[in-house]
């Protein structure tokens, strides 16, 4: 498994923002139907603006599970210092299914970089029946790492990134 987690390392995703961790699960997270995130693509973020399909492939149906969605690179890579940024928890996800059978706790808010080329990371963690988890405060200085030590979640269980940089005005003549 140690491939699978390359390029969250070369993309600084192990370290920044997760510790090492062994995949168990798949994780498909597909915008519009056809654009299939996988480690370090870039999009623009108007191809992201709505909510993703995420499939959990490899659970099954006793199993439970928790997306969160951050941006570790807020204001600007250079100088991350609202480190992170949450766009999205849902729990409750049965296994063998997609996000839109959990339960929403915070809303999808979609990516809005600035300045330079962010990072927008989603974790999957698996859920102990019966467990509850409560919304953050704010979305501003969200730390994965310690949400997951708040919520006894564990390490993750799979994870993947893309890129998005703020797009241009189309030019007119």
């Amino acid at each position: 498994m140690a491939r699978v987690l390359e390029p969250l390392v070369v993309g600084r995703v192990i370290g920044e923002v997760l510790d090492a961790f062994e995949p168990s699960m798949k994780m498909a997270v597909t915008y519009n139907s056809n654009k299939h995130v996988c480690n370090g693509y870039e999009f623009f973020p108007s191809a992201v603006a709505s909510k993703p399909r995420v499939e959990i492939q490899g659970g099954d149906m006793r199993s439970s599970f928790i997306l969160v969605m951050t941006d570790p690179d807020v204001p600007n890579p250079s100088d991350p210092y609202l480190r992170e940024h949450l766009h999205w928890i849902v729990t409750n996800i049965p296994g063998t299914t997609d996000a839109s059978f959990g339960r929403e706790v915070v809303g999808y808010e979609s990516p809005r970089p600035n300045i330079g080329i962010h990072r927008f990371v989603f974790v999957l963690f698996r859920q102990r029946r019966g467990q509850v988890v409560a919304p953050p405060a704010s979305r501003d200085h969200f730390t994965i790492r310690q949400f997951a030590a708040e919520n006894n979640l564990g390490p993750p269980v799979a994870a993947v990134y893309f890129n998005a940089r703020r797009e241009t005005a189309a030019r007119t003549r």
